[in-house]
């Protein structure tokens, strides 16, 4: 059944992350499609006219894979006010039909930040697909990520098998047990959200600033110590004395230009 996507929309550059850097077996590309375990069940995702035909359908598959999609994001206004920055409105004119995906599930997005802390990507994405086979639930193409019950059983040697290292195993085994309630999180602010993150052992201001991007969608999210964005900003706009105050410049569109810059440094040499 067709979810519709505003148009221009670009499935395959939009989703490109889920296997730039290796494969992600929780969102896995097979033979023109995305495919992601949702409630138990293996979904097809594929671009069609018009946005995507998502197969099996249900209200709750529906959701989800419109989070996934970045559907909560207004790009149509955000193209309009990067008009004003020439960087940004080069990127959008060399990027037509990016909408930068979310992660719809708060465990999933917190675990994966903390596998991806200081490795490469590459790494990451090795290891995250490692934890994934070894404690999810298998689909016919993708897996089901990893529970939180099932983790918080799981041994910290076991998690070193799978590539981990003995501390970030700790941290996700911690995170597992914490008495974090993840459903809550969406009805806080910005600088609560962060606040009950790094409380947590493990979790530091790099992970509680990309779970506003790529979790919660937050407009004014602005990763500000991740090094990947640091360099593109670097690429685009040359050295700057600050990133927190340069993410000022973004408002009210941080989270956006923070997508559109790591991508555009990725496939789009500057100038």
């Amino acid at each position: 059944m067709l979810l519709p996507v505003p148009q221009p929309y670009d499935f395959a550059l939009s989703t490109a992350r889920f296997r730039a850097f290796g494969v992600d077996r929780a969102n896995l590309w097979h033979e023109g499609a995305l495919h992601r375990v949702v409630g138990g069940v293996e979904v097809r995702i594929e671009a069609v006219p018009g946005g995507v035909d998502v197969e099996p359908w249900s209200d709750a598959v529906a959701a989800e894979v419109g989070t996934l999609l970045g559907l909560p994001f207004d790009l149509e206004a955000f193209v309009a006010w990067a008009g004003g920055d020439p960087v940004l409105a080069g990127l959008v004119v060399a990027l037509p039909g990016f909408r930068p995906p979310l992660s719809p599930d708060p465990w999933e997005a917190l675990v994966t930040s903390i596998t991806a802390q200081q490795v490469s990507l590459q790494s990451a994405f090795a290891i995250r697909s490692r934890l994934i086979d070894r404690f999810g639930e298998p689909a016919e193409h993708a897996a089901a990520f990893p529970t939180r019950d099932r983790l918080a059983r799981a041994s910290e040697p076991e998690l070193v098998a799978v590539g981990f290292s003995g501390r970030k195993a700790e941290y996700v085994v911690g995170l597992a047990r914490a008495e974090l309630e993840l459903e809550s999180l969406p009805a806080l602010s910005d600088p609560e959200v962060k606040a009950a993150l790094v409380a947590i052992r493990g979790l530091g201001e790099w992970s509680a600033d990309w779970f506003l991007a790529r979790h919660l969608g937050r407009a004014h999210a602005w990763p500000a110590g991740d090094l990947a964005l640091v360099k593109a900003v670097r690429a685009f706009y040359g050295e700057i004395p600050d990133m927190r105050t340069f993410g000022e410049q973004m408002n009210p569109f941080q989270n956006l230009a923070a997508h559109h810059l790591l991508t555009g440094h990725r496939l789009v040499p500057p100038a």
